[in-house]
Parts: C-alpha cells; structure tokens; sequence
C-alpha cells in the first residue's frame, strides 16, 4: 500500500471529482488520497483488465499500470471494452491506455507492451502496491501468483468462461493460487474463450469485483481472516463464497518453498517452452469442469460454484478449509491422469451398472432436467454423501457448465473416490441431443 508520505494533497479538482464517494466514511479525505497516492498493476488489457482498470481509474487510483504484448481482434470487442473498432490492430496498451486517460486525464497509466515473463515479472511487480490479474492462461496465472508471493504484493485474481466466474482474493500470509491449485490441468484438457464461449457481461461483473476487491485492499478496508475464492453463476444468479488459508505445504507460500525465484512456466504446465506467454483475454477458469477442476481448470473458474443465491459478501459454503484437500485431489490427479471426460466418454462410463451419477446443482435447477438415475446432492452438500459402497464404485459428477463439478469431482478424489466430471455440463449433455428426464 501507498505510505502515508506519498499521499498527494486533494485539489478543489479532487475534490469536485471524487465527492459521491469521499462522503462514504470508509473513504473520506485520507482514504482519497491514499487512492491518489496508490499504483496497481492490471495483468492483461483484455476482459477482465478493461473492467477492472476502468474503475480503478474512475476512482482516483494514482497510477495504473497496463501490462499486455497483445492486440485489438474484432473478437475481442463484445467483452474487452477498453477498446473498439477504430483500434483494431492497436497493441492493447496503447488501445486502453488512450481509452483510460479519457475516462479520467489526472490518472497516470503506465503502458507495459510486452507479454509478462519469468524475466521481466519481478522489476514489473516491484513497481507497484497491488495487482490485479485478468489474464487468460495456466502459465501466466502461476507466474503471477508466484511473482505476487515472492514480492509480497497483494493479489486479486479472476477467470471467466461461459456463464460463469472466479474471483480470489490473496492476501500476503494468508495462502496463494497453489494452496488451492498445486498443479495445473494437463494441457488440452480446459477448452479456452474460443473454444467453449464467453458471455462478455460476465467479463463486466467479475472485472467490476476485482475493482471493489483492490479498492478495498488499498483503502485498508476491513478484510476477512481467511482468503477467499468467490464463485459467480450468470445464468442463476447466484454467487458462492469459499473462505480458504494457507496450505504449510504449498510450493511458494509455504512453510519450506521449493519455489523461490519465477520458473519456467510454459515447461511446469506442459507447453513448448517459451519466456513470454500472452496475458489477453478472458481467463482459465479451472472450470473445475476439467482436470478436476473444471473444463477451466482456469481456475479462473474455479470450481465450487455458483449455486446458492446469496450475496457476494454472504458466506454460504462449507465451512471447511479446502486447500489441503485441493492439493491432495491434485497430486490424485497426477497419478490417475485428467479426470474430465466428454459426452461420448460420459457414455461409456454409463456401461457400468456400478456407476453413481452425482448432479451437484441446486434443486431447482435439478427439476429443469437432468440424467437418468442421477442423484441430486448440491457442493454444499457433499459431505454428506460418503459411503463405503460409492467408494469402490465409479461417480460422474456433473452441473450446468462443468465448473461446479470439477471441484467437486476434485473434492472426492481427494477423499478416496473414482470421480469424473462432464465437462460442459448439462449444457454439453442437452447439446449432444442425450436423454433428459424432466
């Protein structure tokens, strides 16, 4: 955070701009001009980035960082709304960064138009109080969080896909992205935006959260014990909150890291290698839907879900810590392979009368139409569900979209069982034309 020594005096200008919200309390003059004398970096100029650093700025943020080697796609523009047509072809940070300035001219936005690399993170980082990642790939998302550790900086991170979304908050000392995530999915196992499709207001929603989840950081707001993993659904409107803390084991923020300086990222998630990886775009999101964590493994989805309707701000989930038993499921993972499987995959497992199909959605979306045979237990519920007999048969776990059931098909492996969960979900089952009971 900015220190007290490098908050600007407010102007009259200052003043007249940021009124609405210098009458809240929580904000004030000082908590103003702490705004006015903070940086942050946004990680990806994309989705998420044009969201979120579009109110950071709004807000007074003194600087703002911009950190992004790619450029303006007509395909980017139904989510990405830092830029346009007339800036096709533009690199990102200069496209956001013109677009940035005109929301707000007494900011400083800093251009960084070079793809983040285990080279360049740690100067980036050290330039700044707090970031913000918006990127849209396993290596990039690693590298972040390890960067973030390693220079103490205040993380708040998110994914979307489809109709769905992830937010995290990581704090220094209170657990990192590998607490909940040790290993990345196998390559090819988490389909990305082009692939599986993004709904550009989601992008709005969970950018805008990262805006409010970095304010409060910098304003010193109050902030929970725990960390914590928000899960949003679009199409229910519903959003899940997951408090978790630091795993002593994790690689980097653990009690003996084995992680002390960026690695090679590309290599560590099973792509060719390469020092630079794109920061565009919309997000990994653990889909929790694939690789036991969803067809996102994006984690940027991360897999839990969306299922009750609550506030962000309520805590609905279990009240049980998951890191641990996210870092067994993965290592379970790696031994047994992706844990995914596809519609015609889904099909074959059904071939075995032993089979339980495990649907962890709400009931109500439950009686819109589902499997025949499946068992309706909601996330919130799984731990009522062991038995001996589940245990030595196989489980399909399977939700709207796949993020919830990836968790959850994570979750179980962790504690002993043969789960699989349908990537895309019920959505990938209607699709394929197979049998709904309703």
């Amino acid at each position: 955070m900015a220190e007290e020594t490098t908050r600007p005096p407010l102007t009259a200008h200052h003043i007249g701009r940021y009124q609405r919200q210098m009458v809240l309390p929580e904000v004030g003059f000082d908590g103003q001009r702490q705004l006015l004398g903070s940086r942050v970096l946004v990680v990806g100029a994309g989705a998420l980035g044009s969201a979120a650093a579009t109110y950071l700025v709004a807000a007074g943020v003194g600087t703002v960082g911009l950190v992004d080697g790619d450029r303006v796609e007509l395909s980017n523009l139904h989510r990405q709304i830092l830029h346009d047509e007339s800036q096709i072809g533009r690199l990102k940070t200069e496209s956001g960064a013109e677009r940035l300035k005109a929301v707000n001219p007494d900011v400083r936005i800093m251009e960084h138009p070079e793809f983040l690399s285990s080279e360049n993170v740690m100067e980036l980082f050290d330039q700044y109080d707090l970031i913000v990642n918006g990127s849209d790939n396993f290596p990039t998302r690693y590298l972040v969080n390890d960067a973030a550790v390693l220079t103490r900086k205040p993380l708040v991170d998110a994914a979307i896909l489809r109709f769905e979304g992830q937010l995290s908050v990581f704090r220094p000392g209170h657990g990192c992205y590998r607490c909940l995530f040790p290993s990345p999915p196998p390559p090819g196992t988490v389909p990305d935006c082009a692939e599986a499709g993004v709904f550009g207001a989601v992008a709005g929603v969970l950018g805008s959260m990262q805006a409010v989840e970095a304010l409060k950081i910098l304003l010193q707001l109050r902030q929970p014990e725990a960390s914590t993993l928000l899960l949003y659904d679009a199409l229910n409107s519903s959003w899940q909150r997951m408090p978790f803390s630091r795993d002593p084991e994790c690689a980097v923020c653990g009690d003996f890291p084995s992680v002390t300086a960026p690695i090679d990222y590309a290599d560590f998630c099973g792509f060719a290698s390469t020092t630079a990886v794109s920061t565009a775009g919309v997000s990994v999101a653990w889909d929790v839907s694939t690789v036991g964590v969803s067809p996102a493994w994006d984690v940027s989805a991360a897999g839990v879900s969306s299922s009750s309707s609550v506030s962000p701000a309520a805590d609905v989930s279990p009240a049980r810590d998951v890191s641990a038993k996210a870092r067994k499921a993965a290592e379970a993972a790696q031994g047994a392979g992706a844990f995914s499987v596809n519609v015609e995959e889904a099909l074959q497992l059904m071939q075995d009368p032993r089979l339980t199909i495990v649907d962890v959605r709400e009931p109500e979306e439950f009686a819109t139409g589902h499997m025949a045979n499946a068992v309706n237990c909601p996330l919130q519920d799984l731990d009522g569900l062991s038995s001996e007999e589940l245990l030595q048969a196989p489980v399909l776990v399977v939700c709207a979209a796949g993020v919830r059931s990836a968790h959850a098909a994570e979750y179980l492996r962790a504690l002993g069982y043969q789960a699989w969960t349908l990537t895309g979900g019920m959505q990938a089952w209607r699709a394929s034309g197979s049998q709904i009971i309703t």
